[in-house]
């Protein structure tokens, strides 16, 4: 069966950029706005979707389903899915979209798989479609659903036959990203607690230049992406850990970014942060909020 009909949740960056290259590749978009808000009724606007009432009704018309919101939202809005699609008896494809850890991933899979429809993992690695091609990294017995998605604003890369194995491509891959934004931000914050910011960026500037330049392009920005990524952080940590290997680098990065989320900047959206914002003025709100003990010690 080709798919004609694509189901997104949820409309962020993200979702609804995806739902618009697909409708710009032909397909017919739906989504439920339901409880949702104005930002996101905007988003949909843009990418073209169609609002369905209900959940009911977005898996009785969808083909395939996917699934891009918080990694805190993925478990149940996929048991919301499972229960309509065992009430109507259809059957679609769930694609889990988000950043969750492998075994998280698995659960969803056995919640979807136990309602009759088809589940494929898959990881986004990329910018959100427009401002680059990301890659959906997907995985599980059958992925042909996605793999017919490959070019239509997307690069479709299949990397393995069980489910967990491509959110584990996300998982690695975001650790070093995202971990290493959180990185820069704690350690600058230690060197300005210290009294010793300026010297520390002085010899940044002598002998680790391009990553100053990185600092300086990514830490003032992350507080619009601090709440999100929290969930994240937590995610690569469990991931870690299902592997062996110690998840203590990334909960230290979450709670960073609990740090972050507590400023006023994290009310900003990636349309309207002000991108003046320097460095040091970043730094010195959120040590603010790290002297009012709003993460560990």
């Amino acid at each position: 069966m080709i798919a004609k009909t694509i189901a997104v949740i949820a409309m962020g960056d993200m979702g609804h950029a995806v739902a618009r290259v697909l409708k710009e590749h032909g397909y017919e978009i739906v989504t439920c706005l339901a409880k949702r808000s104005d930002t996101s009724r905007q988003m949909a606007e843009r990418a073209g979707a169609r609002d369905v009432k209900d959940m009911v009704g977005l898996v009785t018309e969808a083909d395939i389903f996917l699934s891009i919101l918080p990694p805190a939202a993925a478990l149940d809005l996929a048991r919301d899915v499972a229960i309509a699609v065992k009430g109507v008896g259809t059957t679609l494809t769930y694609v889990d979209c988000n950043a969750v850890s492998p075994g998280t991933v698995r659960e969803i899979a056995g919640v979807i798989n136990d309602a009759g429809a088809l589940f494929i993992d898959a990881g986004i690695i990329g910018h959100a479609p427009g401002k680059a091609v990301p890659r959906f990294y997907v995985s599980g017995p059958d992925t042909a659903a996605m793999e017919t998605l490959d070019g239509c604003g997307l690069i479709v890369k299949p990397c393995g036959s069980e489910p967990g194995e491509a959110s584990a491509v996300k998982m690695v891959y975001a650790a070093l990203t995202k971990g290493t934004f959180t990185l820069h931000t704690a350690l600058l914050m230690a060197a300005k607690s210290l009294g010793v910011y300026e010297t520390v960026l002085e010899e940044f500037q002598y002998s680790q230049s391009s990553t100053l330049t990185k600092m300086e392009d990514s830490v003032p920005f992350i507080p619009a992406d601090a709440a999100r990524w929290i969930g994240e952080m937590e995610e690569i940590a469990a991931t870690f850990r299902q592997a062996g290997v110690t998840g203590g680098f990334h909960d230290g990065a979450a709670s960073v970014l609990r740090v972050l989320a507590q400023s006023p900047f994290a009310d900003e959206t990636r349309e309207t942060m002000d991108r003046s914002r320097t460095l040091d003025a970043a730094l010195n709100e959120y040590l603010k909020h790290l002297a009012a003990g709003q993460t560990d010690r």
